[in-house]
């Protein structure tokens, strides 16, 4: 008589789209384990029965990307090799109802605040005791760490409300709990992130607290680096560059995504700020701290954009001067006030567009990096790849920006720091030798 053998579940997740999606996997990732669930993150080796997809909705790309995911996922199950297909995150909050009966093989789907009923449906409990607290899916010496929920921003391009919801900042005190954990785990690099960090503290303490929680965060011992992603120009909060300043493990480097320089797409986006008032801001921002490093990401072809306010772009680049640029073409989006516009723009002018932007600041970014040579820069090292080792000065944030390719006679662990002398520069990229003490 043959006995069956109940083989115990392994759970696979799959993050799409940006480090909030990630973290919210890691979230999932610590609660699995909490519940004695065996999890894994990008697991390749197939050894799975399990898989959650998290999803990404922001633009036309980031979707096509989730649902060919969503597919591929399918189909290991119809030849048997996957149990159970769950599918959460922002393309499932935003069109569940339609992906349910287009792709009815997915055993459920979830949205982007149902964390508990996700791990009910994979029999674990939700423990709230768990604040803060999972699974990195990064290397051990950085992390992400999201310090709010959603946006109150009204920007006409944006989908992110219809799927986060309005904005909701965590408190300090269980932010800075999350931070001392992740400390605990051997991070060194804290990346705080937020659809609109600027905003922090508005809705729980009546003003803008971000420098207060950088601060505290900063007074952790542990953390090496603290880095600021995704600040809204209107109404920047400038103490938080005398903190900057002030506070030896703050990093010199801001991204605040800016979207474009003419004012009428400015006001077309419902930017809520001019070119001039965007050109004041980033000139009080150099006047506090003129070492900061600036990062900014731009759209082109956004409905009705003509040659003129591309031209006014390039302009304004060539102007300020950034230290990193990123650009997305316009992507049409559902429920969004700019989809009620015609998308007018080919999708081959928008990339024609977005490509011509992009060479003006390639040649600033070489310029730039050129006048790095002879210097020498505190650097963190991120991996070996090919022989080689890689890191990131405190100017670059992980994936999107420069990476230093670090010689050294001895061997280097990832997660430490090295003093780098840069020998060569090309146009995103360092080179340089360690200075041996």
């Amino acid at each position: 008589m043959k006995v069956r053998t109940l083989k115990k579940d392994k759970v696979n997740i799959i993050t799409l789209g940006c480090s909030k999606n990630l973290v919210d996997s890691e979230v999932l990732s610590g609660q699995l384990k909490a519940n004695a669930i065996d999890v894994l993150h990008e697991n390749k080796k197939l050894d799975h029965n399990i898989v959650v997809v998290n999803t990404c909705g922001f633009i036309d790309k980031a979707k096509d990307e989730s649902i060919e995911t969503i597919l591929n996922q399918v189909e290991l199950k119809r030849r048997g090799m996957l149990e159970k297909v769950y599918v959460t995150g922002c393309l499932s909050e935003r069109y569940r109802t339609d992906l349910e009966t287009e792709i009815p093989e997915v055993d459920a789907w979830f949205g982007t605040f149902e964390l508990p009923l996700l791990l009910k449906q994979l029999n674990a409990d939700y423990k709230k005791e768990l604040l803060g607290e999972r699974l990195l899916s990064t290397p051990k010496h950085y992390a992400y760490l999201k310090i709010s929920e959603g946006c109150n921003r009204t920007c006409a391009f944006c989908a992110i409300p219809l799927m986060r919801g309005k904005h909701v900042s965590k408190t300090m005190e269980e932010i800075v709990f999350e931070a001392k954990n992740l400390v605990k785990q051997g991070v060194k690099e804290i990346m705080l992130i937020a659809q609109e960090l600027t905003y922090y503290g508005l809705d729980i303490y009546k003003r803008r607290a971000l420098a207060d929680l950088v601060n505290r965060i900063a007074d952790i011992p542990g953390v090496e680096w603290i880095r600021l992603h995704y600040a809204y120009p209107n109404k920047f909060p400038l103490d938080v560059l005398d903190v900057m300043r002030e506070r030896e493990n703050v990093c010199n480097y801001l991204d605040m995504p800016l979207q474009h320089a003419s004012d009428a797409m400015l006001k077309a986006m419902r930017r809520q700020s001019t070119r001039t008032e965007i050109e004041e801001t980033i000139a009080a921002i150099r006047d506090k701290n003129p070492g900061i490093c600036l990062r900014t990401t731009l759209i082109a072809g956004f409905p009705g954009e003509t040659e003129e306010d591309v031209e006014s772009v390039k302009d304004f680049l060539q102007q300020q001067r950034f230290d990193r640029v990123g650009i997305f073409t316009y992507s049409h989006e559902e429920g969004t006030s700019a989809y009620e516009l015609e998308d007018n723009i080919p999708a081959e002018e928008k990339q024609r567009r977005a490509q011509e932007i992009m060479e003006v600041q390639q040649e600033i970014s070489c310029e730039k990096n050129r006048e790095k040579i002879g210097n020498t820069y505190k650097v963190i090292v991120d991996k070996k790849e090919a022989g080689r080792y890689i890191g990131r000065t405190e100017f670059d944030s992980v994936e999107v920006d420069n990476e230093v390719v670090i010689h050294s006679t001895k061997r280097l662990q990832p997660g430490t720091f090295v003093n780098v002398k840069i020998t060569k520069a090309y146009d995103y990229d360092l080179e340089g030798e360690v200075l041996e003490h």
